[in-house]
């Protein structure tokens, strides 16, 4: 029937305002015959084009295979008929491109020879793929400027860096042009882009999604993939389709009481959080706005029956943990462009590939087994330092449910502040952008980022929640109620369909 104030037909109108709707909310409509799924994807396709080049976050698209798909017999999955893009890293599509970043690749035009576990996951809930999203080379660095292509400009500030190296998915679903993006993370990268672009971001357990079959462990079982939204339920929705073991995985996540999706609601009251909005010292970057968005969080968490103090484990700021972490990012970077060259089929010279994973080659090429072994030892014993903090004290104390820290140091910077100081200052100034992220990379602990805080200006600021091993179901707990508390669906970024830089 037609809108009686504008004469749309509801259908168009629907469809047309998808751009506001989450994915449960693309799906509900597809599962009561309101909207097919070639015209959500035909929406999202418009959606891309219209904003797109103002953002360049979707690299390469595939939308004539996509139409085809939404047009088909798609899965009837819970998320039937839904757009969905993926990071240019991992996830691979039997037959398609995907690059990592890095110019050769991308050159080269290698087409894997098969679907990933997580591609196929993805496919089985019905989601429809519309292409891939820009990433940093080999995802090694906290923002989106790759060599290759153009920068991801940030929706929000388009001066400004989306994060990375899930960047340009983030600036796309933050954008509106579709409502979930697939992620990874290996240091940051799925909790940083969504504190930049003011999206949810949750980190998995490790080994809760799998990497197979191409893929046992990256950075030493520090990476984990996953997708940010605009909502929590949509995070925990998509993590419940997702979050399957393939046979043969090398490790084994704790598993889930119930669907994630039954956590929403339930209470938090008498959970034990501790805060931590400042690093120790000058090292690392810490921003009055980071500050505030973790004050902001305390008294959410309060008001909700929380009980709150400023702690922090022990652990979290040992100096010998960048090193060791780093070592084990140069032998996996090494490694990874090795592969990558019998790949392409010939050598890749450090003139194509950029400064910093030159450097990370040569520093892992010179690694022994021993050096190698030895990192991974001391990060294990650190592990198990961090986890004292989340542990029951033998004196019968209660550990702590949750930490929660700002995501990252600052709001979101500048286009080439990373790299405006030369190849040496580069690295100095990641490292100060993230003392609270790389940890939990290593531990293997689930940690998500939530969009409570902006600054005077309106950047978002995000701020990360962590839980025990194995414990997404506390997170979504406390990120719905956060949520119900201080809602952010209502924040739009200067960038989105309808209304360009």
């Amino acid at each position: 029937m037609p809108d009686q104030r504008t004469g749309t037909p509801d259908s168009v109108r629907r469809v047309t305002q998808t751009t506001e709707l989450d994915a449960t909310a693309q799906a509900d409509l597809v599962r009561r015959g309101e909207v097919s799924p070639a015209e959500l994807v035909d929406a999202a396709i418009a959606r891309i084009e219209a904003t797109n080049p103002q953002l360049d976050a979707v690299l390469r698209d595939r939308f004539d295979a996509a139409r085809a798909e939404a047009a088909g017999d798609l899965p009837d999955g819970p998320f039937r008929g839904v757009p969905l893009l993926l990071k240019d890293m991992g996830c691979h599509m039997a037959g398609e491109e995907t690059a990592y970043g890095l110019a050769p690749l991308q050159q080269a035009g290698i087409r894997w020879r098969r679907d990933s576990h997580l591609a196929t996951a993805f496919r089985a809930a019905g989601f429809v793929v519309l292409g891939r999203t820009n990433v940093p080379e080999l995802g090694t660095t906290v923002t989106t400027e790759p060599a290759a292509n153009a920068p991801a400009r940030n929706p929000w500030d388009p001066a400004r860096s989306t994060g990375g190296s899930s960047g340009g998915s983030a600036a796309a679903v933050a954008a509106g042009m579709v409502p979930v993006a697939h992620a990874s993370d290996g240091g940051g990268s799925i909790r940083i882009p969504a504190s930049e672009c003011g999206l949810v971001g949750l980190k998995p357990t490790r080994a809760r999604v799998s990497q197979g079959p191409d893929v046992g462990e990256g950075w030493a079982g520090a990476t984990i993939d996953g997708v940010v939204t605009r909502t929590v339920r949509d995070t925990a929705a998509v993590l419940d389709v997702i979050g399957r073991p393939m046979p043969g995985d090398p490790y084994a996540a704790p598993p889930l009481p119930r669907l994630l999706l039954e956590e929403l609601g339930a209470p938090v009251a008498g959970l034990r959080a501790g805060l931590c909005a400042s690093p120790p010292d000058d090292r690392w970057l810490d921003d009055p706005a980071c500050r505030e968005a973790v004050a902001v969080a305390g008294r959410l968490l309060e008001a909700l029956g929380v009980v709150v103090e400023e702690a922090h484990p022990a652990a979290f700021f040992e100096d010998d943990f960048s090193r060791h972490f780093n070592t084990t990012v140069a032998a996996d970077t090494a490694r990874t462009l090795a592969d990558l060259e019998r790949v392409v089929g010939r050598p890749i010279p450090d003139d194509e590939i950029e400064p910093r994973n030159a450097r990370y080659r040569v520093t892992g090429g010179r690694l022994t087994a021993p050096d190698y072994l030895a990192a991974r030892a001391w990060l294990g014993s650190w592990s198990r330092r961090m986890a004292a903090f989340w542990t029951p004290a033998p004196d019968g104390g209660r550990g702590f449910d949750l930490l929660v820290t700002p995501t990252v140091g600052a709001p979101p910077p500048e286009l080439g502040w990373f790299t405006a100081a030369g190849p040496r200052e580069e690295g100095r100034r990641v490292s100060s952008f993230i003392p609270w992220t790389a940890q939990l990379n290593v531990t293997g602990q689930p940690a998500v980022s939530l969009p409570l805080h902006t600054t005077d200006g309106g950047l978002p600021v995000g701020v990360q929640v962590v839980a025990a091993a194995g414990r997404e179901d506390l997170l979504v707990r406390v990120a719905a109620a956060l949520e119900e508390a201080a809602p952010w669906a209502g924040r739009r970024p200067a960038v989105r369909p309808g209304r360009p830089a």
